[in-house]
């Protein structure tokens, strides 16, 4: 495993096998509150990752022990004019667009707090494995603010516009097993195990095709809120960009020879 730092508080690890690389949140001191650094560390990071053809799936992971991600540096912010604040916005937009942007799938290992922007975060990825430590929640609203990480948008999108609603009007803190009820993460595994767990369904997911990995999540994400009708369009289109690759090629042939297939991700 290869390690390739992002300013001082974010790290990219290359696993040898598998394809599959991690996003690492690494601001121990302050629970990974994301300072205007790291936001502008997380969207350089993004960008190298959503460049490398070798990489087919993404793992969102921290190395705090107890936790994911408290949201963002308010004791950065408590120091800003309004003028710093406005020119501090597209930095922090960019951190969570990189990560929601990236074009292959992502998963978020969770554990103890996800807070805030540390939850949109984990929203902005494709599946959220958590430990039962966690503890998830969009408090913006009890500090003056909105969820301006993609909360707003997100949220409803995974569990409904009132259930959305209520959590983000409340800004309630919801504990790992309300939050598998309510559908704000979607595997819950037993403490200490986000990680393990969310790397084990990554390296799944990076052993299909990468040309289909790609025009799969380009499909789910671009036909959200569209109908139907429309929807079934961008469908199409995805499938005719996957239909004439070789990797179309390669999945029908090895499954008619029963060997595993090699992916020309092309």
């Amino acid at each position: 495993m290869s390690e390739e730092r992002f300013g001082e508080f974010v790290a990219v690890r290359r696993h040898e096998q598998g394809h599959v690389a991690e996003l690492v949140l690494d601001r121990p001191k302050a629970m990974n509150a994301v300072s205007t650094e790291m936001a502008r560390s997380i969207a350089g990071a993004c960008t190298a990752l959503g460049e490398d053809r070798e990489v087919r799936a993404v793992v969102l992971t921290s190395t705090h022990e107890r936790a994911f991600c408290v949201g963002a540096d308010l004791k950065e912010r408590n120091s800003f004019s309004d003028a710093d604040l406005l020119r501090q916005r597209p930095v922090t937009r960019g951190a969570y667009t990189g990560v929601l942007e990236l074009p292959v799938p992502t998963v978020a290992a969770v554990h103890g707090f996800a807070l805030g922007g540390g939850f949109e975060l984990a929203l902005a990825c494709d599946v959220i494995v958590a430990d039962r430590t966690a503890v998830v929640g969009l408090p913006e609203v009890s500090v003056g603010v909105i969820p301006g990480g993609g909360g707003t948008q997100l949220l409803p999108r995974r569990v409904g516009a009132a259930r959305a609603a209520e959590l983000i009007f409340s800004a309630r803190r919801v504990e790992a097993a309300e939050a598998g009820e309510l559908g704000l993460v979607d595997q819950l595994v037993e403490e200490g195990r986000d990680r393990e767990a969310a790397l084990e369904l990554a390296a799944r997911i990076a052993g299909n095709s990468p040309v289909g990995l790609r025009a799969a999540k380009r499909a789910l994400r671009l036909a959200q809120g569209l109908d139907l009708r429309a929807g079934l369009e961008v469908e199409d289109a995805a499938w005719r960009a996957t239909a004439f690759s070789g990797d179309r090629a390669e999945g029908v042939a090895a499954f008619n020879e029963r060997r595993k297939p090699q992916w020309p991700g092309e």
